[in-house]
């Protein structure tokens, strides 16, 4: 009995308050996303100060930063609402409704999935639009811990606590190269060779350590890398001609021809894993559980 009556005097708002605050680290931003006052806002964390004892933020600039005991709390308080949420909202997403989704995904994951997508949407829910972004694999988690975007879809080696993940199809790598712009007679590629060759390195921003070179370093091998540019699409058509090799996954890979030749590593490289990404605070959401199966389907087929 004494458990339910403090259950009464808690105002599950606060806990919302809370999420948000955590989210933003701004005070203005969650009023925003709240679609409260800042005053109000501001009358809540007071309220939460005081029913946990704790300061919950210190300012640092313009931010506020986490306590110790609201880091504590994040995770357990994120999945708390995801489950009251389950319960409050409705069980299905209605596809012929309005809706906006913004994902953040790599060239080669939006060359991928996004033409199968597009026609899904345009004949089963064409009143929902999408705003696609591409960023560093960082800024994409980044994106998705703040509430910036919906979800991301990409290759993520490891997320935080908070950002959860689904694998949607797996592939391997493969190396494609200008047999005749290399050592002749050219009687495949031999793990010399790779390493003796030139490569290209697709990063967004700049200089990247990528999930090849990661597992080069622990078997203390390195390649030299002549060449790093943003695009997996552009990629390809650069190999021909020159003596450069392109590690990459297979399935981007598909669209290369004429002399360019298409190769298994030379040495075992990992799996490429490549997932969906969303914040665990939004599991629940029945819209996004609908574009997850709408994208599960496309990456199976």
């Amino acid at each position: 009995m004494h458990q339910t009556n403090n259950l009464r005097a808690i105002d599950l708002n606060l806990l919302v308050v809370l999420d948000a605050l955590i989210a933003e680290q701004h005070l203005s931003r969650a009023a925003e996303r709240l679609n409260m006052s800042q005053p109000a806002v501001s009358h809540a964390l007071a309220r939460l100060r005081r029913l946990l004892d704790d300061p919950l933020f210190t300012r640092e600039g313009g931010r506020l930063m986490p306590t110790l005991r609201t880091l504590e709390l994040t995770l357990p308080l994120s999945e708390a609402l995801s489950q009251i949420r389950t319960v409050l909202t409705p069980a299905a997403f209605d596809p012929a409704s309005r809706h906006l989704f913004r994902i953040a995904a790599s060239d080669f994951g939006t060359s991928l999935l996004l033409p199968g997508m597009m026609q899904r949407l345009r004949q089963k829910a064409p009143g929902i639009d999408l705003v696609v972004t591409q960023a560093s694999r960082e800024a994409m988690v980044a994106a998705v811990t703040d509430g910036d975007i919906d979800l991301a879809l990409g290759v993520f080696p490891s997320l935080p606590a908070q950002v959860e993940a689904e694998t949607l199809f797996e592939d391997s790598y493969a190396c494609l190269l200008d047999p005749a712009c290399q050592p002749q007679p050219f009687d495949g590629l031999t793990e010399a060779l790779y390493f003796d060759a030139p490569h290209i390195l697709v990063a967004v921003h700049g200089e990247a350590a990528t999930e090849i070179d990661m597992h080069l370093r622990a078997s203390r091998k390195t390649r030299r890398i002549a060449l790093v540019l943003p695009h997996w699409s552009v990629a390809p058509s650069l190999v021909e001609g020159t003596d450069l090799i392109l590690t990459a996954a297979r399935r981007s890979l598909k669209p290369a021809g004429g002399r360019l030749l298409t190769v298994l590593p030379p040495l075992p490289l990992p799996v490429i894993s490549f997932s969906a990404i969303l914040h665990r605070r939004r599991r629940a959401d029945p819209a996004l559980r609908w574009l997850l199966s709408e994208i599960r389907e496309i990456a199976a087929g």
